[in-house]
């Protein structure tokens, strides 16, 4: 098996949960917030956050990160990877949440914050071409078809010129509709989020600093297979869920199976039904989880990881492991 010829870094939703949080690394996430918002964005701190308190469901599905940058605003930052159809309100509850949550009893509404909503997609959301899509709010005339403006004395009163500026900004990054070629600086980091690879030549602010922070074979090696064991745990979630698809299948064929050997009987019919059903429940997911991890330890093995590496995060035979990897 030949090396890989990337260099290997970490993902972006790990590098999230560890390395971010650091205000040793603001000066990467600045970089990247700086290129998606096409302004300098200096970061205050980091606030409490929804991941403070994951569950077991979003725990490997999910990864959300909020920050408070020179100007007061609030950005939120999230990542996620399976499918949620009702995910536009999810964002809606979000900001909304971040308002209320940073407003002090008896200010001025004049005072509410400023919430951007950044959200890093690894699933199809609606129906586009493009691979990143901004929203804001504006106010448009029935008649005139004009923009509502703000007035002088409202600009002074709120710091702003414009009244989206106001309100929240939601930014949807698509990030399987990109090509992969990385025309801009902001396409080189979308191009990373991707791909995990970050070439010599990418020039996008922060981005330098993040391929250094992020390389594998620099982490402490307790890190490193933290690391691999949560690549391992969000890969295999979704053999669960390939899985799962699948069951229903193998209950239609062998509740046909049952239909045909039980010929006559209603009650006989009924009762090979369930025991068919719970049968095949059972062998569906003894070997999906099965197929699942040998999947995902010969993915392992393909990045570069050795067959006993595989093995023992998987939990898979070695021997097993050689073979596949020839």
């Amino acid at each position: 098996m030949k090396p890989s010829s990337k260099r290997k870094l970490i993902t972006f939703d790990w590098a999230m949960k560890r390395l971010l949080r650091s205000k040793a690394n603001f000066e990467i996430l600045e970089g990247f917030l700086s290129e998606l918002l096409d302004e300098e964005i200096v970061i205050l701190e980091i606030l409490e956050s929804e991941s403070n308190k994951e569950n077991v469901a979003d725990k490997y599905n999910r990864v959300d990160l909020k920050v408070k940058n020179s100007a007061g605003e609030i950005i939120l930052i999230e990542l996620q990877y399976e499918r949620e159809h009702d995910y536009l309100q999810r964002m809606l509850y979000g900001a909304s949440r971040a308002i209320t949550e940073h407003q002090r009893e008896g200010e001025p509404f004049s005072n509410l914050v400023k919430v951007i909503s950044v959200n890093i997609l690894y699933f199809d959301l609606g129906h586009g071409s493009d691979y990143i899509y901004r929203g804001v709010t504006s106010f448009t005339g029935i008649h005139d078809h004009d923009h509502l403006q703000l007035s002088s004395r409202q600009q002074k009163l709120y710091g702003k010129d414009q009244i989206h500026h106001l309100f929240p900004e939601y930014y949807l990054l698509r990030i399987n509709n990109f090509n992969d070629v990385a025309a801009t600086s902001l396409d080189e980091w979308i191009y990373f989020l991707k791909n995990e690879e970050i070439k010599d030549e990418f020039k996008a602010k922060g981005i330098q600093k993040a391929k250094k922070a992020f390389s594998l074979l620099s982490l402490p090696e307790k890190e490193r297979l933290a690391y691999e064991r949560y690549q391992y745990e969000l890969s295999y979630q979704a053999s669960l869920i390939e899985s799962n698809y699948g069951l229903g299948r193998l209950e239609g064929k062998e509740e046909g199976r049952t239909e045909g050997r039980e010929e006559g009987r209603t009650e006989g019919r009924e009762e090979g039904r369930t025991e068919g059903r719970e049968e095949g429940r059972e062998e569906g997911r003894t070997e999906g989880k099965q197929e699942g991890k040998l999947e995902i330890a010969c993915r392992l093995i393909a990045k570069g990881m050795s067959p006993e590496e595989a093995a023992e995060i998987t939990g898979m035979s070695v021997d097993l492991l050689r073979s596949k990897s020839g």
